[in-house]
């Protein structure tokens, strides 16, 4: 009970910053998880232990410390050669979270200018073509936020823009309703956290995914706040939205202006407040292009044939 902490408040915090399993059977520790990050786990237990039979006492500030030394003494190998372990420190401050499938990280300049701003910043704007990682990469930020006790929780939000359907007309609850907008959320978190880790942040309410709509009149304190596809809000969401923002918190605003689902005479909150912040400290603008796309091939090519279709007026190229 010493080493785990009284009702294992111990187990929880190292549960809290790794993804891999900790099973505990008696004086048994069984680690499930990436090889890397059970060394980094055993190095951590092994230190805890060190440090308990030192001074017959343990508390949260200890295990907090020493998780910490660990993070900024270690870095994964994975069998690599010398070169590839020096190339791949360079590229550190690229790598965005540690994941049981591998990094993710900054791939294009965009993405790297992106990232850093989001260290950088309390509030950034990711804008650009479907493709560019922009709600990969923030939901990866403050995932790793989360585990790095930047945050308390993550809220992620979308505006439930119907676009060809009524929701009074689909089936099923509110709830029901509205999950199919927001599934793309689901599906990042899906690759980050592992299932029954995300169904306990969920339940507990760590993180959130919600429409854009419940955010309305509160103060999110100590979050990471996420609206993705937000060239869908108008005006007043946007701007209600953005005062959402309590202490120690941050935002992250993705969107394509090319993709506006909105009604024709309605202004999209993402293009006009490009102007309005513009010149504010502390709030940046990130603007990715087709250079920056990350997905299948094709989509780069997908994106050119849209521009030359616009540039010629909406006509056809008979050639």
């Amino acid at each position: 009970m010493s080493l785990l902490g009284f009702n294992d408040k111990h187990l929880a915090i190292l549960e809290q910053r790794f993804d891999s399993n900790i099973i505990v059977r008696g004086d048994q520790i069984t680690l499930q998880g990436d090889t890397y990050e059970v060394g980094q786990i055993e190095r951590i237990v092994k230190e805890l232990i060190f440090i308990l039979n030192k001074n017959k006492n343990l508390t949260a500030n200890d295990v907090e410390t020493v998780i910490d030394l660990v993070f900024t003494s270690t870095e994964p190998s994975n069998g690599m050669s010398q070169k590839e372990l020096q190339s791949e420190k360079e590229g550190a401050d690229d790598v965005v979270l540690f994941t049981k499938n591998g990094m993710i990280k900054a791939k294009t300049e965009g993405q790297r200018r992106y990232v850093k701003s989001i260290i950088k910043n309390d509030i950034v704007f990711g804008i650009g073509p479907a493709g560019t990682g922009k709600t990969y990469l923030a939901v990866a930020a403050a995932v790793a936020a989360l585990k790095n006790r930047q945050v308390t929780k993550i809220i992620l939000t979308r505006p439930a823009v119907e676009a060809g359907e009524n929701l009074g007309f689909l089936p099923g609850d509110l709830r029901e309703k509205v999950d199919p907008y927001l599934r793309p959320l689901y599906d990042a978190l899906d690759d980050m956290i592992p299932a029954e880790k995300l169904k306990v942040y969920i339940e507990r309410r760590i993180i959130e995914i919600a429409p854009l709509a419940y955010m309305r009149g509160r103060t999110l304190n100590n979050a990471f706040v996420i609206l993705d596809e937000a060239q869908n809000a108008g005006s007043m969401q946007m701007k209600m939205f953005l005062t959402r923002l309590g202490a120690n918190s941050k935002s992250v605003i993705t969107g394509d202006i090319t993709q506006i689902d909105l009604p024709f005479n309605a202004i999209s909150g993402l293009v006009e407040i490009q102007s309005i912040l513009k010149k504010i400290e502390g709030v940046s603008f990130v603007y990715f292009d087709k250079n920056d796309v990350v997905r299948h091939k094709l989509v780069k090519d997908i994106i050119d044939a849209y521009e030359d279709y616009k540039t010629n007026g909406g006509k056809m190229d008979k050639g």
